[in-house]
């Protein structure tokens, strides 16, 4: 039966359509460093191939510099609106349906991807201990094993994320101390032997910054769980600052210890760069912590995607940008069962084609894209809501220059990545924008437009010069 046109109005299964508020800031910590910590197991090491050793830490440091104004502008906006979708949830109050359309397209893209990367890397370790050895099935399970807990519940995910990212980040300095680097008489790290430098000059490190993004790439999905928090203003402030501290601890250490045990060349190709490092020492404690951290790492970060794709893909469905099948909750465990089992096979699919770069290239285009449209929702949300208008659990400092940063870093690196990869940049436009299209000209005439301002008209007061 054809989908009828809806004007104006709210439907009951939208209305109902809500998630438990279970989720502390240790929550939001573990999916924010969850998700992201499998990129300093494997897929940040390829910017040491596009800018060296040195453009790498630049790079990295670089990056670090985006995610900090990134996450200062999300936590703002995100405390005071304690919907999920995170930036798509911005989005649908300031640039309306059509931006906001993409920008939930984009955070799909980006997490439904990255766990296609963290399904790859699973099967290329497993096969790294034989090659005999069929990945596949194993890849698979644990996926639907994620999925089945994300189903259940988000409360016992987060939980469980929680402590395999924490064990996993453990690993990380398990490797450097097995290094004795605090020792130069016995140390196995070899900075000045195995790393190149800047090959390429400073070209080379504005290349680097699109696989340098791949150290924190993620984070930013903390912004999907407002709606699940117990305290949204408390909770996702602390979460994600502390998890950002975390990212870059654990990123400069990942660099450090990785290019003081791989030569640049093996390590600027490597799969699994810290698994490589570890293999490099020759100690079987030090092999075994590292493949039980890489393993744990990327189970960590799918299972964070599988929430965070799902939230996004449930949000704009209760907003009737999608069909609203998808809006629908369990009865019982009031997780967003529909779009998570939907975006499963996928992510598998895209894992099939076993083309890590490439998965992990669309996945960072799609991220970019997010954060240059994040960077001028802060324009219009302070401009809307000037400080004193209207309580903030978090207030950035020092505004514009945060949203100047990041729209400044977000094209550099979007430039970067077009030393390699111009395809798939302008491969990512023609998909969205042929997306576009089709919202414009088929979709718009179902949604109901009364969702966009539903929730601020409860809670928020009228904008200025609205």
């Amino acid at each position: 039966m054809e989908e009828k046109p809806v004007l104006n109005q709210t439907s009951d299964k939208t209305k109902e359509s809500h998630l438990l508020k279970v989720l502390g800031p240790m929550h939001i910590w573990a999916l924010g460093v969850g998700i992201v910590l499998v990129g300093e197991f494997m897929g940040w090491n390829f910017t040491i191939a596009k800018g060296g050793s040195l453009g790498a830490i630049i790079a990295c440091w670089v990056i670090g510099i985006l995610f900090i104004a990134l996450v200062m502008i999300n936590t703002e906006i995100g405390s005071v609106i304690p919907e999920a979708g995170g930036q798509y949830a911005m989005a649908k109050y300031m640039l309306g349906p059509l931006a906001s359309f993409n920008v939930g397209l984009m955070l799909v893209f980006e997490y439904v991807m990255l766990e296609a990367a963290d399904a790859l890397v699973v099967g290329q370790i497993l096969k790294s201990l034989n090659p005999d050895v069929q990945a596949l099935p194993y890849i698979i399970l644990s996926l639907l094993l994620l999925t089945y807990l994300n189903y259940r519940g988000v409360y016992a995910t987060l939980t469980l994320n929680f402590f395999i990212t924490a064990i996993a980040f453990v690993t990380i300095f398990i490797l450097l101390l097995g290094t004795k680097f605090y020792d130069p008489a016995t140390s196995l790290l070899q900075i000045k032997q195995l790393t190149d430098g800047l090959p390429y000059g400073w070209v080379g490190i504005i290349a680097a910054l699109q696989f340098g993004i791949w150290f924190y790439l993620g984070i930013e999905g903390t912004a999907l769980a407002a709606e699940e928090c117990r305290s949204t203003s408390r909770a996702l402030p602390v979460g994600t600052m502390v998890g950002l501290v975390t990212l870059i601890v654990g990123a400069t250490t990942t660099w450090f210890v990785c290019s003081g045990m791989v030569g640049a060349e093996k390590l600027g190709k490597s799969v699994f760069p810290l698994y490589d490092a570890a293999l490099a020492t020759g100690k079987p404690y030090i092999i075994l912590a590292l493949f039980i951290g890489t393993i744990l790492a990327c189970l960590a970060s799918a299972n964070g995607c599988i929430n965070d794709s799902s939230r996004a893909w449930f949000a704009m469905s209760r907003d009737t940008l999608i069909p609203g099948v998808f809006a629908a909750t369990h009865p019982k465990y009031k997780t967003p069962y529909r779009a998570i089992l939907f975006l499963l096979p996928i992510s598998i699919a895209f894992g099939f084609t076993g083309l890590l770069d490439q998965v992990i290239t669309f996945s960072i285009f799609s991220a970019i894209m997010v954060y240059v449209l994040t960077a001028v929702m802060m324009f219009k949300f302070r401009s809307m809501y000037p400080l004193g208008t209207i309580k903030r659990g978090y207030t950035a400092p020092w505004h514009p220059m945060p949203a100047v940063i990041l729209l400044i870093l977000a094209i550099a690196t979007l430039g970067g990545m077009y030393f390699g990869y111009w395809v798939n940049i302008l491969s990512g436009f023609l998909f969205y924008i042929l997306a576009s299209l089709w919202f414009k000209f088929h979709r718009y005439k179902f949604v109901n437009t009364t969702s966009f301002i539903k929730a601020g008209a409860k809670s928020w007061p009228r904008p200025r010069g609205y």
